[in-house]
């Protein structure tokens, strides 16, 4: 079936079927500008939601803790990821999809226009012919009417008896005239409607049916690749299945790893106190004041005397106690963090000692970098002056002594919360902390009544000795041997802070290598050094808590 033999005579329904298909395809290409606008602009506002629900963690207790919070803030960053795919599907629909059918919408309509210019001229050298024709047709008409009013003139004349033998000839060569005159309009005729034949049968059965074909073959092109428009269009979508399902998996084990015992257990770890329930209160007898007899007196008086002592200390432990049921002590948050329960005490000791510690590892680094620098500026002054690194390092060691004696005062403090005795780790009894609960202290803080003068506190046991922090720093004991090592390598120990080692030579493992190539090392003397980490043969202990 061809537009070129079914359709010869349908050069302007051609001409508007073709524009309406280049409509149609450009009307599709809108349809998907606006999908492309949809799935921005829903790309737009989840991020937007994913923003708008997202903590903003400005410190460390603001992070979510519990696991339906952690499950929440996972689903938004599933969704996070969701929306990123919704912006790929619009991305890979404007370049696949809208880009392609503006690029060719473009070329249709130049491929169109030029062949419908092809078409209106093969029309318009046929009715130049045709004209042509026409001419050479009315023209022999005419000259056969003139050839025939020339011969009846003549006829006329020769029959008549009055002409004159001029007039006669001369009619004869009029006649003889349009004769010749007619025969060659009628050549001419002849020819013309020859070649107009010709050229009308190139038309309708060359011309017309090649640029008809043109025009169809556009016209399928343009539907298949509307059909490859439409495939693309889903493919877009298609090819963010895999991933949109997995972020919804994703949203599915969120839900899954929410844990109410955990929850629940971290709830009792963020606000237990550490208090023991207050005990019952005992019966205050008033009516001993009563006048008795006198035998009487001497048994009441001293029932009166042990009642006034039991009644006092009784009434401290209430106050100190009943504000665990009512409103807490308001009051400035203080440095040893007293002002809080026990258990909350402990903890957030514990974590500034950790904070602590990793400063001062830093510290410690920053240290043994700059003793290396200035060993090898010493040993080589071209490359900088070692008393250039002084007053960084004066520095780097005024924050170690202050770190470390940061860190003693907190641990004396968390030694006193836990019940340690001396600060050295080790727990008191719990028969110990009965004592003091009968001496009158109602916590590690101390009481928290709201009338300081019903305290009773007992006698300090443990820092009775001012200068007990002082001492403890000065004789912290040596620093475990984490395992051993074996000396591969020869080593002089020239520079400060390191040991000197013979090959062969077994020493104890006291701190890792952090990094830099040293390990610091013990012999069973107890000196103690940096050796370099590529001289010795190293063997960790399992079971070693580390330096």
């Amino acid at each position: 079936m061809s537009w070129g033999t079914e359709l010869w005579d349908q050069f302007d329904n051609l001409d508007k079927h073709t524009q309406w298909g280049i409509d149609f395809l450009e009307r599709y290409a809108k349809f998907v500008k606006e999908r492309i606008e949809i799935e921005q602009n829903y790309a737009k506002q989840l991020r937007n939601l994913v923003k708008k629900y997202c903590p903003k963690r400005s410190s460390k207790d603001e992070e979510p803790r519990f696991t339906s919070c952690i499950a929440f803030f996972n689903i938004l960053n599933e969704l996070n990821d969701y929306a990123g795919q919704r912006e790929v599907v619009a991305e890979e629909m404007g370049h696949r999809v809208y880009g392609e059918l503006m690029r060719y919408s473009h070329d249709l309509k130049t491929e169109r226009k030029m062949h419908l210019q092809e078409g209106r001229k093969a029309q318009q050298y046929l009715d130049m012919c045709w004209k042509q024709m026409d001419n050479s047709k009315k023209k022999f008409e005419r000259e056969c009417r003139e050839a025939e009013k020339a011969q009846q003139s003549y006829e006329r004349l020769d029959n008549d008896t009055n002409a004159t033998k001029a007039d006669v000839e001369k009619a004869k060569q009029q006649l003889n005239l349009r004769t010749h005159m007619a025969d060659e309009n009628k050549n001419e005729y002849a020819a013309q409607l020859q070649n107009f034949n010709g050229e009308q049968h190139k038309h309708f059965y060359i011309v017309i049916p090649q640029i008809y074909k043109h025009l169809q073959e556009m016209d399928e092109r343009r539907t298949i690749k509307l059909s490859e428009c439409y495939k693309g269009f889903a493919d877009s979508e298609r090819k963010v299945v895999p991933i949109i399902s997995k972020c919804l998996e994703g949203m599915i084990h969120a839900a899954k790893s929410v844990d109410e015992r955990r929850d629940s257990q971290m709830v009792v770890d963020s606000f237990k106190s550490g208090f023991e329930p207050p005990g019952d209160f005992p019966f205050e007898d008033y009516s001993q004041h009563i006048y008795r007899t006198v035998s009487d007196g001497t048994i009441s008086a001293s029932k009166q005397d042990s009642g006034k002592i039991d009644a006092k200390t009784t009434v401290g432990k209430a106050k100190g106690k009943l504000w665990l049921f009512g409103k807490k002590p308001k009051g400035p948050a203080l440095e040893d963090f007293s002002h809080l329960p026990p258990e909350q005490r402990r903890k957030k000791l514990q974590q500034r000692i950790d904070e602590l510690n990793r400063e001062l590892q830093k510290e410690s680094d920053q240290k043994d970098a700059l003793n290396k620098m200035k060993d090898v500026y010493e040993k080589n002054p071209q490359m900088g002056d070692p008393c250039s690194l002084q007053p960084k390092l004066a520095e780097t060691m005024n924050n170690i002594d202050r770190l470390r004696m940061e860190i003693h005062k907190n641990e004396a403090w968390l030694s006193e919360v836990e019940g340690k005795t001396g600060g050295r780790g080790d727990r008191r009894h719990s028969s110990d902390i009965n004592h003091l609960v009968t001496q009158g202290r109602e916590s590690p803080e101390g009481s928290y009544t709201d009338d300081a003068n019903q305290e009773v506190r007992g006698p300090p046991q443990q820092h009775s000795h001012p200068n007990e922090f002082d001492d403890e720093f000065e004789d912290d004991d040596p620093l475990p041997a984490i395992g051993h090592c074996k000396a591969i390598y020869p080593f002089d120990g020239h520079n400060e802070g390191t040991l000197a080692m013979k090959e062969g030579e077994v020493l104890y493992i006291i701190e890792e290598d952090k990094g830099d190539g040293w390990t610091r090392a013990r012999r069973q003397n107890g000196e103690e050094g940096y050796v370099p980490t590529s001289y010795i043969d190293v063997t960790l202990e399992k079971n070693s808590k580390g330096s």
